[in-house]
């Protein structure tokens, strides 16, 4: 009997119990999600109160997602494409954002900016953080840089953390094992007493992983599997001073040791790794007023990644070293029942460590937002930036998000915004085509949709359209340079429905682009679409199903240098829960779809099958 028989034949039998106990189920879900309140914002609104299309990975999704990583998550949402998602969890990530490259998304924890200074596009590792540390994800989608500044192009994706729990001690974790020899076990301990909260967790990773060379057409070579692992810690506390002041300190640490290959079709050396280091800490500190609140972030964050490979003529000691200090402080004031006011100030300072020099930039800001709420049917964001940077000089950004709610099931908005990325310290003072002549490149961008609700949410659409041209884009010819113009739109159609004990959920969406050589987007296909079904099929079994359709797109050939078209694929994926006693034990099973997609380019898709994850998550108080 095959692995398909075998699944059909288990999801028949998970469908035949799920059908017969249905009369005597019950809707747990009763959190609206149009009544979270989106931080991101820095305005504390609810869903409901703002035109930015925002999207929630909530904690429920999150306790029923334990055989994914971060990259997995996110490559399940509209819009978003994840180069690597769907191959080896130790192959690095790029997000590629409504068509935008990689290094156009800006990653938040917590509300606080996270880059890379080391790397070339500055984009924060996905690989950095496991799911069982996050407690939700904000996703904001469109130009965000009014608000966050540079890298918010094409959106903002803020990883909210697990914070302290109730009083009393609490330990919590997860364990699990699957295919390609992989383990992964999760530890944490959270609580509080009066004026003091803590959550502290620890998170290993280890698997052999898959090969991400395959040998030349014609050779029976065996190439070894191109394993890894990591260890990720965690820590939050909370101090309440008085019942207006709190100070939350974070530490974060991330080890992540990857075997590598030497090229397309050659195998790694026995020496071949990359080694990723990452330490951030900080804090966040509100003071509360009457009609107001002061918040204060600060985070310093230091990066390495030693290469150890001959490719491409690399020494075999290869070394990125980076560090980013972060501080933005703000105010919010409400004047009146229907406006609120935001000003701040901001700045962040890079610095890249290298064998011969250590240069830095530092870009400093001012920025202010207006939200006008509740005015019979109408709803406005209006919003500026000025930024000073130390080497290019100074720039401007704006927002304005206007909405307008026809009747309480049926939403319009828009928005038109500027956006800009600052030039990386790699390319104003790498050892690569550096240009300190660099300006930012800067975006134009709009946005109009709609959103419908209907019976409580049970029911819901939304429907939104972008554009985006950007200028003064950075290519490497014979060096960086500024040049050209790209350009792109795109469409994304999302549609929920919860009925009894079912949920559904889709996506559509469609991007193109033109950036200025060629008049398609490299790795990022025109049709994406997905769906996830979910049933809670008995008071404690829960199963879903997650099927993805990804278009054809093009890549490059890195043997003739030409850009050929891929076909296109599709990812089929399925999870089990059960809970035991009073639901603190979790059993489960996750099956998904590996894909080696590092040389797709010319290889196609190598599909290895499923890989099966099965464990136990656990809460004990």
């Amino acid at each position: 009997m095959n692995k398909t028989t075998i699944l059909a034949a288990a999801g028949l039998g998970l469908a035949q119990l799920m059908i017969g106990q249905l009369a005597n189920a019950q809707q747990k879900d009763t959190l609206q999600l149009k009544d979270v309140v989106i931080s991101a914002t820095k305005n504390d609104q609810k869903q409901s109160q703002t035109g930015k299309v925002v999207s929630i990975i909530s904690r429920e999704v999150l306790e029923r997602s334990n055989g994914k990583s971060l990259p997995d998550l996110l490559n399940e949402q509209a819009g978003i494409s994840i180069s690597g998602g769907n191959s080896s969890q130790g192959k690095d990530k790029s997000i590629f954002f409504r068509g935008s490259g990689s290094g156009y998304t800006l990653i938040l924890i917590d509300g606080i900016v996270q880059n890379d200074p080391s790397s070339i596009s500055g984009t924060f590792d996905l690989r950095l953080f496991s799911i069982d540390q996050i407690d939700h994800i904000e996703i904001l989608r469109g130009g965000q840089s009014t608000i966050y500044g540079s890298d918010a192009v094409a959106g903002v994706i803020n990883i909210v953390t697990k914070k302290g729990g109730p009083k009393g001690n609490t330990i919590y974790g997860v364990a699990s094992a699957g295919s390609f020899e992989t383990y992964k076990g999760t530890i944490g301990l959270n609580g509080g007493v009066e004026g003091f909260s803590y959550n502290i967790n620890y998170t290993h990773l280890k698997t052999d992983g898959i090969s991400e060379a395959v040998a030349p057409v014609g050779s029976t070579a065996e190439f070894d599997k191109d394993g890894f692992k990591t260890d990720g810690v965690n820590a939050n506390f909370g101090i309440q001073l008085d019942k207006r002041f709190s100070v939350n300190p974070f530490l974060r640490y991330f080890y992540g040791n990857y075997k590598i290959d030497e090229g397309a079709f050659t195998d790694g050396l026995p020496g071949n790794n990359s080694i990723l280091k990452q330490f951030s800490g900080g804090f966040n500190a509100e003071y509360k007023l009457n009609t107001g609140k002061i918040t204060l972030n600060y985070s310093h964050e230091s990066n390495s990644n030693d290469v150890n490979s001959s490719f491409m003529g690399f020494a075999s000691n290869f070394v990125n070293y980076g560090k980013m200090n972060v501080i933005d402080l703000f105010y919010n004031q409400k004047l009146g029942n229907k406006l609120d006011l935001l000003v701040g100030i901001d700045n962040r300072k890079t610095k890249l460590i290298t064998d011969t020099s250590n240069p830095t930039t530092n870009i400093f800001a001012a920025y202010g937002s207006l939200f006008l709420h509740n005015l019979s049917v109408f709803n406005l964001e209006v919003g500026g930036r000025y930024n000073k940077h130390d080497q290019y000089g100074e720039n401007y950004t704006y927002s304005v998000t206007p909405t307008i709610n026809i009747i309480k099931e049926v939403k319009l908005f828009g928005t038109v915004s500027t956006a800009f990325k600052v030039p990386t310290l790699n390319m104003l003072f790498g050892q690569f085509g550096a240009n300190l002549n660099l300006k930012p490149e800067k975006s134009q961008n709009y946005e109009a949709g709609v959103n419908f609700s209907f019976a409580d949410d049970q029911f819901s659409l939304r429907v939104a359209g972008f554009k985006r041209d950007l200028t003064d884009a950075i290519v490497y010819t014979t060096g960086y340079t500024n040049q050209g113009t790209q350009k792109f739109k795109g469409l994304e159609v999302e549609p929920a429905v919860k009925f009894s004990v079912f949920n559904l959920n889709g996506y559509y969406a469609y991007v193109e682009g033109n950036t200025g050589t060629v008049d398609y987007l490299i790795r990022r296909p025109k049709h994406t679409f997905g769906i996830t079904a979910g049933a809670q099929a008995t008071k404690n079994l829960y199963i879903s199903a997650n099927y993805r359709y990804f278009g054809k797109r093009f890549d490059t050939n890195f043997i003739s240098y030409l850009n050929e078209e891929l076909p296109s694929y599709k990812l089929l994926n399925a999870y089990v829960e059960y809970a035991l006693a009073k639901k603190r034990v979790k059993l489960f099973f996750d099956a998904k779809n590996i894909l080696n997609e590092k040389y797709s380019e010319i290889i196609g898709y190598n599909t290895p099958g499923f890989n099966f994850n099965t464990g136990v998550s656990f809460n004990i108080r």
